[in-house]
């Protein structure tokens, strides 16, 4: 309950362009410190040191910033599913952080894959302010930090896929329409072509239920990665339409029907019930807004912190005061 009355990230704010598809807009800058050892093959002592020096440039830097380390369980998920960290960083290892800017858009993990990977999370379709925030706050951290660079390749990285210019654009799209028409599969493997991959909510362990779908680009061009993106827009528009309003309405009708009568809800089916909720409420159909029913995003229980039966049990409760309320 603590956790839960925390504010919002971002990427929740009511004032999200082409929400009705895109609930958030992504960039992410990987860097590592010059003359230090990648997180996989430093030891303790040099963790500890890259921690320290990216946590005090951080901090001189930006005021009002808040540093996650050794936290618990709860914690971690609840930042997990804010979308404010990767699933991937590994607390209980030395020299693991998270630092957060006072408004939740910006965040920076501190020895994930890299040294850095910061992010600028955004409400809605919005990649030019996704990249400015992300690049302005990049330069600022830069002007403490040397970064790892070859003429020759670009911003040295631990995975070889992410050297250059060490940069990821990246949507979240509800593409419920194009799952319903069985049109996803084609269409996303049309933008496979171009360089991009689909992910879930989660990252790249997770699955795309519930059509929730993370579309990403790695060095590609920024306008290259904006056409998929209206491309995506405009399929998932012409799917919706052409699913027709007796379909969405019983579709809807069978997830409120479920949700009535579950006294317990996996991850996955309480993602579909939310993917129909949102449709919903994107048509009119629902006396709540879509960011209303992304702001539920939060309240799930996604790692088992306590059990899957407890977790289930709570994301049943979280569901039905929606339907119910």
């Amino acid at each position: 309950m603590v956790l839960h009355s925390q504010p919002l990230p971002a990427w929740l704010s009511p004032d999200a362009p082409q929400s009705d598809v895109v609930l958030s807009t992504r960039v992410r800058f990987m860097r590592n410190l010059a003359e230090h050892r990648f997180p996989n093959s430093a030891g303790r002592k040099e963790l500890e040191e890259i921690e320290g020096s990216v946590l005090s440039a951080l901090t001189s830097a930006f005021a009002g910033g808040e540093v996650f380390r050794r936290i618990s369980q709860a914690e971690r998920e609840y930042l997990l599913v804010c979308r404010l960290v990767s699933p991937d960083l590994e607390w209980n290892l030395p020299g693991r952080a998270l630092w957060v800017d006072q408004a939740r858009e910006i965040a920076v993990m501190v020895n994930e894959e890299d040294h850095v990977r910061l992010q600028a999370l955004t409400p809605g379709w919005s990649i030019t302010r996704a990249d400015d925030l992300a690049r302005d706050a990049l330069e600022i951290l830069g002007q403490s930090l040397n970064w790892a660079y070859s003429p020759g390749l670009g911003f040295l990285s631990a995975s070889p896929t992410n050297v250059g210019a060490g940069r990821r654009h990246s949507a979240m799209l509800h593409l419920i329409g194009l799952g319903q028409m069985r049109r996803l599969p084609a269409v996303l493997e049309a933008l496979s072509v171009k360089r991009l991959t689909a992910r879930g909510l989660f990252g790249e362990s997770s699955r795309a239920i519930g059509a929730f779908v993370q579309v990403s680009m790695v060095n590609g061009d920024r306008a290259e990665f904006n056409g998929a993106i209206e491309y995506l827009m405009t399929n998932e528009r012409e799917a919706r339409a052409a699913m027709g309003a007796e379909l969405v309405r019983k579709k809807v009708s069978d997830a409120v029907t479920m949700i009535r009568a579950a006294s317990s809800l996996s991850m996955a089916d309480a993602l579909r019930a939310i993917g129909w909720l949102r449709l919903a409420a994107g048509l009119g159909e629902s006396l709540w807004t879509e960011r209303k029913i992304d702001a539920l995003f939060p309240q799930l229980e996604v790692r088992l912190h306590a059990s899957e039966m407890s977790a289930a049990k709570h994301r049943a409760d979280v569901l039905r005061q929606v339907v119910e309320g």
